[in-house]
């Protein structure tokens, strides 16, 4: 496993790398930069529409902020769960998507991955910074919140490194990953309270304590639902949430670094 001191020693080059995921995310894309605003504006709308207008679904009110918008609840699950499942999406293509740079040149090959999820959290920040806008414009008062976000941040962003690590290095030697990945993120998706309230869930599955406890300790629905404590209810996460989503985020972290230095011997072989 690579030690932090050369991860360290070796950070302008994970500088360098993240400037290139950026610069080519949106290279020849005319809104360029504009896109990773219009993703997340477009599904709010799609879903506001079909779940607060045609479903007349009616979102939470925020517990204390008083907040009844449901794209702003909606707003507030769905920027984690984009930066989540593009950040995990793009690094498990980061290694063989680097195919001639794995086999010519000697670097940390974590490097890859980092930087993809460096480069999402770029991203993510954008959408935070304009989505505290509109709140504060809606009469949230999200500034004394920020700071906790960004440590939030980097806990989700400490559990999509460890996958995208161990799917980065799966891909290598199975590429029908991406297909499988594809499908379960659909999946996660709809089981991860984004477009419905958490209240759903609870009242459903009300006779299976066990499950509705797993359920909720489930690392992208703590990050949710913590999101929104911060942004759409104005009040700090439970202590627990923290603890889960911390804790579980540095064991996948050093299991996907672990997986992906066992497997990365033969990575040049492969591709």
């Amino acid at each position: 496993m690579s030690s932090a001191t050369e991860l360290f020693a070796r950070r302008e080059l994970l500088w360098n790398l993240t400037l290139r995921e950026l610069r080519g995310r949106y290279k020849r894309s005319i809104l360029g930069w504009g896109w990773s605003l219009l993703n997340p504006i477009a599904f709010m709308l799609i879903y506001t529409f079909a779940f607060s207008i045609v479903l007349r679904a009616e979102p939470p009110p925020g517990d204390p902020s008083g907040l009844a918008s449901y794209a702003f609840f909606l707003l507030c699950g769905l920027v984690p769960w984009t930066f989540f499942s593009v950040a995990v999406s793009t690094s498990m293509g980061a290694v063989v998507g680097n195919a001639a740079l794995v086999g010519k040149v000697a670097f940390p090959r974590e490097h890859l991955v980092i930087s993809t999820v460096m480069a999402g959290l770029f991203t993510l920040g954008v959408e935070v910074g304009v989505l505290s806008i509109a709140l504060l414009i809606a009469g949230n008062m999200v500034l004394p919140w920020l700071p906790i976000v960004v440590l939030v941040s980097c806990m989700l962003a400490m559990f999509a490194t460890g996958l995208g690590l161990a799917l980065a290095a799966a891909n290598v030697y199975f590429r029908d990953m991406n297909y499988l990945w594809s499908i379960a993120m659909q999946a996660w998706f709809f089981l991860t309270p984004i477009v419905y309230p958490p209240s759903f869930v609870e009242t459903e599955f009300a006779e299976y304590p066990t499950l509705l406890r797993i359920y909720n300790n489930i690392p992208i629905t703590t990050a949710v639902r913590m999101y929104r404590n911060l942004l759409y209810d104005l009040r700090m996460p439970r202590l627990i949430d923290f603890v889960v989503l911390g804790g579980t985020a540095i064991v996948v972290l050093l299991a996907g670094w672990w997986l992906f230095d066992r497997l990365e011997g033969r990575f040049a072989e492969e591709l």
